[in-house]
């Protein structure tokens, strides 16, 4: 499958930095990606390298890398980057070296905050740009990207059954080898467990007391979980927005699986049939949509949070967005009404719309400023404004 967007975003901070770091989950496509590119912009490099440092002969390259690395011109691309974090300061150098005609590509399957050598040692030298799994704007239809997730090994299956087995292995293989290699030293069972735990909780508030107690481990383990999974683009932590109101607000975060088809492999979901008679049905929908909508609209974490009081009131996403405030709330029914906590949301929280994204097909207005859509036409609508 083509992903142009990307394409179009690497090659654009690549002109405008010395180095650029794509980072995301495993087997998202980060190297697929970053070899297009070369094929696509080849004529604009002297030379092109590349080096995977899953590779044992690449490896044993780079272990004088300053011998490795010095001489070369182009484009150099080292894949799974995080495995040789003390090549940063080398990096750095080498950047700063006025008559070295290099451009670096670096993959990485952690967040910044597991690769912080590189934004410690790279400041201000290096972009960052995160890969995500498939999305509709890729795919275009969303049922099959609901049920499988947007993993291209899942997505592209050529069978249900396929598709959940390459979910197994995935996890399995993230459990047992990926978590290992970053370092961090806890038992596979143990970390399984949790995650299994943490599928329970998706689209519910973190309560870290209650994980502590049914897993029989402290509230510092826990916070040390779920930071692993938040950094290896597993979870989301939905942060809370405080208000300067009177109301008593929930100042604890939301926990979402980024990827639906993870979450459903860890709640044994095998199909639409299954999905469809779970109670976590309507939970799953909404963080599909969230997490469609968060990247439709192109906003970084830190402008997202959700809005809760003790008094019932709530909203489930707040964006900050070019300067407005975008409420969502997000119904898996068939035809959603108006409530007055959407009343409460849109006065409390000055929003200047509240959409209300559904699956059904019709599009119409509660109020002036509150709109019932679904998902792929709000996406669709966000698109088009882009373009004009």
């Amino acid at each position: 499958m083509q992903r142009p967007f990307y394409i179009k975003k690497i090659h654009s901070l690549i002109e405008q930095f010395p180095a650029v770091c794509l980072l995301g989950p495993r087997q998202v496509g980060k190297t697929t990606l970053a070899k297009v590119y070369a094929d696509t912009f080849k004529d604009q490099f002297s030379f092109i390298h590349i080096f995977d440092l899953e590779n044992p002969q690449d490896l044993a390259v780079l272990n004088n890398p300053q011998l490795a690395l010095d001489q070369l011109e182009g484009l150099i691309i080292i894949d799974e980057v995080q495995r040789r974090p003390d090549l940063f300061p080398l990096l750095r150098f080498l950047i700063d070296h006025p008559k070295k005609k290099q451009n670096w590509l670096l993959l990485g399957s952690a967040s910044r905050n597991l690769l912080n050598q590189s934004s410690e040692t790279l400041a201000g030298r290096i972009a960052y740009e995160e890969i995500q799994p498939f999305a509709f704007t890729e795919t275009h239809e969303s049922q099959n990207l609901w049920i499988r997730g947007g993993f291209p090994g899942s997505y592209l299956a050529t069978s249900e059954v396929n598709s959940l087995e390459w979910r197994k292995q995935y996890v399995k293989t993230f459990l047992e080898q990926d978590i290992p290699n970053f370092g961090i030293r806890i038992a596979p069972p143990n970390l399984r467990r949790f995650w299994m735990m943490i599928a329970h909780y998706h689209g519910n508030i973190l309560n870290q007391n209650e994980l502590s107690r049914s897993l029989s481990i402290d509230n510092k383990s826990v916070r040390h979980y779920l930071d692993i999974l938040t950094s290896t683009f597993m979870i989301r932590e939905l942060q809370p927005w405080w208000e300067n109101i009177s109301k008593r607000q929930v100042k604890s975060p939301k926990i979402y699986f980024r990827d639906s088809g993870l979450l459903h492999y860890l709640l044994d979901i095998e199909d639409s049939t299954a999905l469809n008679r779970h109670p976590k049905v309507g939970a799953s929908w909404e963080g599909f949509a969230l997490e469609e909508i968060i990247r439709c609209l192109q906003v970084d974490p830190e402008n997202c949070y959700f809005w809760s009081t003790h008094q019932e009131a709530e909203l489930d996403l707040l964006i900050f967005y070019k300067g407005r405030r975008l409420g969502f709330e997000f119904k898996y029914t068939d035809a959603p009404k108006l409530t007055k906590s959407m009343h409460i949301a849109c006065e409390d929280l000055h929003l200047d719309e509240l959409t209300i994204i559904y699956p059904g097909t019709r599009q119409y207005s509660l109020t002036e400023k509150i709109q019932v859509i679904n998902m792929q036409d709000y996406v669709h609508t966000v698109l088009i404004r882009a373009d004009t």
